[in-house]
C-alpha cells in the first residue's frame, strides 16, 4: 500500500506551483498582454565513446533552448509596432538606401533593444516563489499571427527569445528537493 503521509496535499504548508501564476517581464512590452510563455529549459550535449564491445556517453556542452511566448495584439498599445521597433532598435534598417542597407545588427543593440527579462512564478498573494532570469537575450523570430474573415479570435503574436544562459532566483526560505 502507498504511503500518502509524506505528500504534498497531505501538508498544510506545502502547496504545488500553479501554472496560471506568473509573470513575464520583457522590456518595454506591458504585462498584461503576454498571454502564454514557455519557462527555460537546456539539454546537455553528449560525446559517445567506442570501447571494444562497449558504448559509453560523457556528457558534454549546455545548450539553453528558446523561450517561446504569446501576445495578444491590442490596438493601444501596438505589439506590432512594438516589436518593429524593437527590431530597428537592434539595428535592423529597411534597405531603402545603399549606406543602411550595409547595416546590420549586433549581439549588444539587439540585447539592449530588448532590454532584461525576468519571468516569475507567483503564490496566492502575487509573491514571487521564484524568478528566471535570461542572460543577454534578443528576439530571434517574431509570428505576427494570422488574419481569418471567419474567426473572432484576439489577433495574436508569437516571439522566440534566444539568451545565453538563465539564472533561477528562489525566494523564501524553502531549500530545493534532495
Amino acid at each position: 500500500m502507498a504511503d500518502f503521509k509524506n505528500t504534498f496535499w497531505s501538508d498544510p504548508k506545502a502547496e504545488p506551483k500553479r501554472k496560471y501564476r506568473w509573470t513575464l517581464n520583457i522590456g518595454q512590452i506591458p504585462t498584461y498582454i503576454i498571454k502564454k510563455v514557455k519557462k527555460p529549459a537546456f539539454k546537455v550535449s553528449e560525446t559517445p565513446l567506442d570501447y571494444i564491445n562497449h558504448k559509453f556517453y560523457y556528457p558534454g556542452r549546455v545548450e539553453w533552448e528558446l523561450v517561446n511566448c504569446t501576445l495578444v495584439d491590442p490596438v493601444h498599445p501596438d505589439a506590432a509596432a512594438t516589436m518593429m521597433a524593437m527590431l530597428e532598435s537592434a539595428g535592423y534598417n529597411f534597405p531603402t538606401t545603399a549606406v543602411l542597407a550595409q547595416s546590420t545588427i549586433g549581439k549588444s543593440t539587439a540585447s539592449s533593444a530588448v532590454g532584461s527579462i525576468q519571468m516569475s512564478q507567483i503564490d496566492t498573494d502575487g509573491m514571487p516563489i521564484e524568478t528566471w532570469n535570461l542572460v543577454n537575450p534578443w528576439v530571434q523570430r517574431v509570428n505576427f499571427g494570422d488574419l481569418d474573415y471567419s474567426s473572432d479570435d484576439l489577433t495574436e503574436i508569437e516571439i522566440d527569445i534566444r539568451y545565453d544562459w538563465a539564472e533561477l532566483v528562489k525566494h523564501g526560505s524553502v531549500p530545493p528537493i534532495g
